[in-house]
């Protein structure tokens, strides 16, 4: 068994694994050793290569620290791969009568409503409010341990699905990898590092795409300003394209909020690649006319040939609770991340679900069958 902390929670130093499998709806079955066999080794002639190195103390103790946040970090969300989570960040400094908490309390509220998971830092203004909307049994937390300001929220101190980190780049490496959606609302430093990191893994592709929506208060500029100098600078210098605004939504209104991270499901599944194929999982596929449409608008974002419809490649049988859906099958050409995101809003927008919408995965929550009757605007164009 490994160690408590004195809030009996399970504490990421400890040096022992617990041998028992995860608990909870959705875990995950054990993984058969010679599938990780080779990582393992990999692992470990890393460490057999930092000895004879004469590594020095310090630099092993940020990469075992390093290794141990992570292992525990994976162990928490294992369970829960299935389920469908929206990061929440912003500052940790806003009070529970302030328009932002208000707006965080009712976007958490809502999204647990709809079979979502709301994880934020755990902390307190933005946080807590994600988490007191969401309820403690909707909500999982990554807190950053700080001299200050930190302390975990009264909704979710000494929850099982709470992570305590050391290093922020460790814990916004589990934030991007386990969230299946980002909203952030205003706050400092942290919040705009938070954001800035997500649209700059989205845009250059080293994040599968999720929906990512900038909610203000009702009436708030604060990230109207933020695309002004987004608008005027970088685009207006020439540092991002058009189309990198496709990669975010503004809003002001947590139920566009809500319906922009829904949308994003409503055809669009998941994707992945396959050696030199991108591969969209979709709900339902597009029909010869629709996809002729595709071919037609979307041949820039092409390396080479076209766009097809088929079922799972041989590569995705790992993935056997996915092999129901149909496949959007294309050799993309691994730059043009903002267009990639526009061909996800116009499938949302333009096929029709027919039969139904195909779910998440068994054990993935609440059945949210409304979605398939979401109305989702055409968004090829970025918003202003």
């Amino acid at each position: 068994m490994e160690s408590a902390g004195a809030d009996g929670r399970e504490d990421a130093n400890s040096a022992t694994d617990e041998l028992r499998p995860p608990q909870g709806a959705g875990a995950e079955p054990a993984v058969s050793g010679r599938y990780v066999a080779d990582l393992i080794a990999a692992i470990h002639d890393s460490a057999d290569k930092l000895a004879r190195g004469h590594t020095s103390r310090g630099d092993l103790k940020i990469l075992s620290r390093t290794l141990r946040e992570l292992r525990y970090a994976f162990k928490v969300f294992a369970p829960y791969r299935r389920k469908r989570k929206v990061a929440v960040f912003g500052s940790a400094r806003t009070t529970p009568g302030d328009a932002c908490f208000k707006q965080a309390l009712e976007f958490g509220r809502r999204m647990a409503e709809c079979g979502w998971f709301v994880v934020t830092g755990a902390g307190g203004g933005i946080m807590e409010a994600g988490h007191q909307g969401a309820g403690r049994e909707n909500s999982m937390g990554l807190n950053i341990l700080l001299p200050f300001e930190q302390a975990t929220n009264p909704v979710f101190a000494g929850d099982p699905k709470l992570v305590h980190m050391k290093y922020f780049f460790t814990r916004k490496l589990v934030f991007v990898k386990e969230s299946n959606a980002i909203c952030l609302l205003p706050g400092g430093f942290g919040t705009l590092d938070e954001g800035l990191e997500v649209l700059t893994l989205l845009q250059t592709g080293k994040r599968d795409m999720v929906p990512v929506v900038f909610l203000d208060q009702p009436g708030g500029t604060y990230w109207r300003s933020f695309m002004d100098f987004v608008s005027r600078h970088l685009l207006g210098g020439g540092m991002i394209a058009a189309q990198d605004r496709s990669l975010l939504k503004v809003t002001d209104k947590v139920d566009e909020a809500v319906a922009e991270i829904r949308c994003f499901f409503r055809i669009y599944h998941s994707m992945r690649y396959v050696r030199e194929k991108t591969v969209f999982r979709l709900n339902a596929p597009p029909d010869k006319t629709a996809l002729e449409r595709i071919g037609d608008e979307f041949s820039g974002i092409l390396a080479k040939g076209g766009f097809s419809i088929r079922g799972p490649l041989s590569a995705e049988r790992d993935e056997p609770e996915l092999a129901h859906l149909p496949r959007l099958v294309f050799h993309f050409n691994r730059r043009d991340f903002g267009r990639l995101r526009q061909l996800i809003d116009w499938l949302n927008a333009h096929v029709e679900i027919g039969g139904g919408a195909a779910r998440f995965a068994a054990g993935a929550g609440p059945d949210d069958s409304s979605e398939s009757t979401t109305t989702c605007p055409d968004s090829e164009q970025p918003d202003e």
